[in-house]
């Protein structure tokens, strides 16, 4: 019984193999097996034989299988090493098109090398692969002629795709777009910048120019360290492995036909509803306008800028945060789940892979896919850089316009000047069963129409299942005419059949069951842009803008003539937690001004803005006179924690500047009390006023005139004030710029003397209390472009 032996042997190697992945022992084991057994099987009576004869036939059948199997992989190997191939010739023959010869020539020899290395049974590939590795030598050959390979190396810097001459980093977010002012960033601008790359413990720098001529190919598949991204807790109960588009498509691309598809989109287990609605809206808008806003961001691209399915795994794209276009890159493995599907935003073509790319790109950035959320004005202006501006549905405030509302949403969207999506706010159970809507969920608006004295709204819903049930919905028998069904072209029982999460529904159910309309508004209505990237520190101030803004920042706006500026305030976002629990509420204040503003309703703001806790806030001004208007924006805290950083951006219809007022470079503070006799009161008690405590305040000579500001703290019980008087001057012969000036009408705990073009000499400073005997500590805070002293007068 010794074949007998070998034969049990031999089948469980083969079973071990086979398990362990090693196809060529476990086809030769199974076949031995089979042998040994079927030379027992000849020495039997033909009634012992059948059992024997079963097994012979399974090991052989699971030997071909495997062969089969082994013979399928190295087929499809061969088809990504010719896929592979090709990508390389596309991308060096495209930079060869745009006179990289540096960087054509690399490509084309890493193109030769891979050519090289292929090994295929295949004849057919084998004959492709060697006209790539034909062509990409005869024309690394020509370029050679220009200049010597061997002075290049792999890693050598690329030139720039375009003029080296232009900065590196713009200001400007579309290429239309004029910059009203300096183009170069200042230190200040860039530590900014700098400090604000790290976001969510990855490093996400702005987007150059130099960035155009990112390496795409590897020796290797591509893999970032940081692309396997933190799951959400639904993910992780399905998850079974990180995988490549190639191993789950028989031919992957980025993008099918000649334009992305709104209605292939398809939300999964992640919690970013906001983000798969602005995804189906810009693609919708792509296909409408044929206008590429969104998959222009997606790199690598071939020479008509189309972003292209890359072999070699790795993927760039190009988000606007925290003030900036920044690079992020990724690689292609996605989750995949046990029960065989992609555990991640989709398209519905499975051989279409851009929506979730972008999705990881994005959640990359967010810090995983347990994303507790955003909104689509975040959103849309990370991927498009479009201007963000929310708009609340307030039916029970009387300020409310709801018909102007849908108007411009009406109007603006048919001609491509703005993105629109919808969310709801909070619905009991009850309602969301009986509604079809979900609570704090966005929606996609594709389309808003005003037929038969209707006021309608086709939204999407990213789960792209799940629809609206009442009015005008595809359950509704009531409201749909014949007429209706005719303009709009739709028909309810057609829709019926197939749940897509598209629906249509009226506007007044829009007004009762959704809480806000969050608007992108297309950069290109706009000539001009600037923008000022900033830090504020915690410890400049008071903590709350209640009676004192002069230490907040403050900006200039030099507006020239007619026309609109929409003030964009950015904060920048680096941690998570500021998604999910902000506790920032920033806004922007507007006075006609253009000077340093101090009292924050004295006088009152020209626009006072809402302080909210998202990361972006706008604000509109629209001048209407053909005068030089002048004003003095003050970024303002409710109440401020920490330190932040942020970014103002400016767009405008007309030339306009805007800088920042920089506060005076000196600064002294001095203590000093109302105590007995010094607390004489206003100059209405003339008996005891001259007692209160003076301060000499001495201006040196210089080649300007000197300005001087006069800040008096005290007791927020008190009514206060500060007036200053000439005592001499250095020249006799310059003339006093004053009698007396004072800080005006007496205030609450703070105010402000403001003193300019002073010529050298010495000045009396007295503070006072509104009524005598007020007793109690004060501040005396001077600011000033050049260095004064200051003694007390007893």
């Amino acid at each position: 019984m010794g074949d007998l032996e070998n034969a049990t042997e031999a089948a469980s190697l083969a079973v071990k193999f086979d398990q362990a992945s090693q196809p060529d022992k476990a086809v030769e084991c199974y076949r031995t097996a089979a042998r040994m057994l079927d030379r027992i099987c000849a020495q039997l009576a033909p009634s012992q034989q059948s059992d024997i004869r079963t097994k012979v036939k399974e090991y052989l059948e699971r030997a071909t299988f495997l062969q089969e199997q082994k013979s399928k992989a190295q087929q499809a190997e061969s088809v990504r090493d010719l896929e592979k191939c090709y990508f390389l010739m596309q991308q060096a023959l495209d930079a060869d098109e745009a006179n990289l010869k540096d960087l054509a020539l690399q490509l084309y020899m890493q193109a030769v090398e891979l050519a090289v290395s292929v090994k295929t049974s295949d004849p057919d590939i084998n004959i492709k692969i060697k006209g790539f590795a034909k062509q990409a030598l005869d024309r690394a050959e020509e370029i050679k002629g220009i200049k010597k390979f061997t002075s290049l190396s792999i890693n050598e810097t690329k030139r720039p795709v375009v003029s080296p001459n232009k900065a590196q980093l713009q200001r400007e977010q579309s290429v239309h777009l004029k910059v009203s002012g300096k183009q170069i960033y200042t230190e200040e601008e860039k530590e900014v910048l700098r400090q604000t790359s790290n976001i969510n413990n990855n490093c996400f720098l702005p987007f150059m120019d130099v960035d155009l001529s990112e390496r795409f190919q590897y020796a290797i598949p591509f893999e970032d360290r940081a692309s396997e991204l933190r799951l959400s807790s639904k993910q992780a109960k399905e998850f079974d492995s990180w995988v490549r588009p190639h191993e789950v498509s028989s031919d992957p691309k980025l993008i099918v036909g000649d334009h992305v598809d709104c209605f292939s989109i398809k939300q999964t287990i992640v919690s970013d509803c906001s983000f798969v609605a602005s995804l189906a809206v810009s693609a919708l808008y792509e296909k409408r306008f044929k206008k590429k806003i969104i998959t222009s961001i997606i790199y690598p691209k071939n020479k008509n800028k189309v972003p292209v399915y890359n072999p070699f795994g790795k993927y760039m794209v190009k988000l606007h945060l925290n003030g900036v276009r920044r690079k992020i890159i990724i690689d292609d493995r996605l989750p995949y789940s046990k029960y065989g599907r992609i555990l991640c935003s989709y398209s519905s073509n499975k051989n279409e892979f851009w929506v979730s790319m972008l999705e990881k790109a994005y959640m990359k950035v967010m810090g995983g896919y347990d994303f507790p959320g955003s909104n689509s004005n975040i959103d849309l202006h990370a991927l498009t850089g479009w201007i963000p501006e929310r708009c609340a549905i307030r039916n029970s405030e009387a300020d409310f316009n709801a018909e102007g509302l849908y108007e411009k949403l009406r109007t603006r969207l048919e001609c491509g000047d703005v993105l629109v999506t919808v969310a709801t706010g909070s619905l009991d159970d009850v309602e969301a069963e009986r509604t079809g809507l979900v609570a704090t969920h966005a929606y996609a608006v594709l389309d808003v129409r005003f037929v038969n004295g209707v006021k309608l709204l086709k939204l999407k819903n990213p789960w792209s299942h799940l629809r609206w049930r009442g009015n005008y919905s595809e359950l509704d028998t009531a409201h749909w005419t014949l007429s209706l069904k005719a303009q709009l072209n739709y028909d309810p029982d057609s829709a019926a059949q197939y749940d897509n999460g598209v629906f249509w529904i009226d506007y007044a159910s829009i007004l009762k069951f959704f809480d806000v309309f969050y608007l992108n508004w297309n950069p290109e209505l706009f000539q001009y842009t600037y923008c000022i990237h900033q830090k504020w520190d915690a410890g400049n101030g008071p903590v709350r803008d209640a009676y004192n803004v002069g230490e907040n920042p403050q900006f200039s706006l030099h507006v020239q003539g007619r026309g609109a500026v929409w003030l964009l305030l950015t904060r920048h976002i680096t941690q998570i937690e500021d998604f999910s629990n902000n506790k920032e509420y920033i806004t922007l204040l507007v006075y006609k001004n253009g000077q340093r503003v101090y009292y924050p309703y004295d006088p009152p703001p020209y626009i006072d803005g809402i302080r909210i806790n998202s990361p972006h806030y706008l604000c509109k001004i629209i001048t209407t006179d053909t005068n030089t208007d002048r004003f003095t924006l003050v970024v303002s805290q409710y109440e401020k924690t920490r330190t932040i950083f942020y970014t103002l951006r400016a767009y405008a219809t007309c030339p306009f500047t805007m800088s920042k007022i920089e506060p005076y470079p000196y600064k002294k503070t001095i203590r000093g009390e109302w105590s007995g006799r010094t607390a004489g009161g206003c100059e209405n008690h003339p008996s005891t006023y001259p007692n209160n405590p003076k301060f000499i305040v001495t201006i040196p000579e210089s080649r300007v005139p000197c300005n001087l500001v006069a800040e008096l703290k005290g007791p927020k019980q008190y009514q206060m004030g500060v007036d200053a008087r000439v005592e001499s001057l250095d020249d006799p012969s310059v003339t006093a710029p004053f009698l007396k000036e004072s800080s005006g009408a007496f205030r609450s705990g703070f105010v402000v003397l403001q003193l300019r073009n002073l010529p050298a000499g010495r000045y009396i400073l007295t503070t006072s209390t509104f009524y005598p005997g007020e007793e109690g500590p004060f501040f005396l805070e001077l600011k000033s472009t050049c260095e004064v002293s200051c003694e007390h007068r007893h």
